[in-house]
């Protein structure tokens, strides 16, 4: 992103693509939350905060353990499709800005967390707004579902990056291995208001058919902004080459990290 108003108005997309996003995007290793609750020490009907929720796909696991949970999320249609997916849980969903956003007086949450949206708060704003909602001791947790690229990874990913560099849309970074993405521990430290107590790696193995793979690139904000005769030639030559395999799917790697880090008083 090259500029703050660059992510804000990229973390506006992902609500145009509220029907695809829970059927398409990963769901999170039953391990990371398990993990999650032991390191902040969650007990069942503690009150935890959820930071852009979108459809509920890090939602509906933590609140099916028990927690009582207030989500805040920007898109008012995934907002809507979030509502529907947490029937009868102890959840509610408010549309709107994390960043504008306050809670009842007096209450404070025991966890405020946020699975693939921490990055799109406003930097100067997010940690001062977790702080002042944690209650004394709390914690704050986030990890970022990104693609990565193990040894013996699907050769897929890597032949088709000849199109996207022939729209225009290449990747010249490339795909960190798994293990190594990027930690925000400093970043975290550097807020001066949390103490990091916890990170760690997680990556996982999901194998997409032909439609499925092409919906999930389509909740994704780069190639939801890409000019349709760049998508259309994309995706055209993606159901090209995956139904050229007996298999007709992709076998994508995903990884996270999750970090924990706990309110400072």
């Amino acid at each position: 992103m090259n500029s703050r108003k660059d992510y804000k108005e990229l973390r506006k997309t992902f609500d145009q693509a509220a029907d695809l996003y829970q059927q398409a995007r990963p769901d999170y290793p039953e391990e990371l939350f398990d993990d999650l609750i032991h390191v902040a020490n969650l007990k069942p009907s503690d009150h935890l905060l959820e930071v852009g929720c979108a459809t509920g796909k890090a939602t509906l696991p933590l609140a099916r353990r028990g927690f009582s949970i207030t989500c805040v999320e920007l898109g008012a249609a995934l907002a809507s499709v979030a509502r529907r997916n947490l029937v009868g849980m102890d959840v509610e969903v408010i549309a709107g800005r994390f960043e504008d956003w306050r809670p009842e007086p007096g209450k404070g949450y025991d966890l405020v967390f946020a699975a693939t949206a921490w990055n799109w708060v406003d930097p100067e704003v997010r940690y001062i707004k977790a702080w002042q909602v944690l209650r004394p001791g709390g914690h704050l947790a986030f990890w970022n579902a990104a693609h990565v690229f193990p040894d013996g990874g699907d050769p897929f990913f890597r032949e088709i990056q000849s199109v996207y560099d022939e729209i225009g849309e290449g990747n010249s970074e490339g795909t960190p291995r798994p293990g190594e993405l990027h930690e925000q521990r400093e970043e975290i430290e550097k807020s001066g208001l949390f103490e990091v107590v916890h990170t760690r790696h997680f990556d996982w193995e999901r194998i997409y058919h032909v439609d499925e793979y092409v919906k999930l690139l389509h909740t994704f904000s780069g190639h939801i902004l890409m000019e349709e005769w760049k998508r259309d030639l994309l995706y055209n030559e993606i159901r090209v080459r995956l139904n050229r395999r007996p298999e007709k799917s992709v076998r994508r790697h995903w990884g996270a990290v999750l970090h924990v880090a706990r309110r400072k008083d």
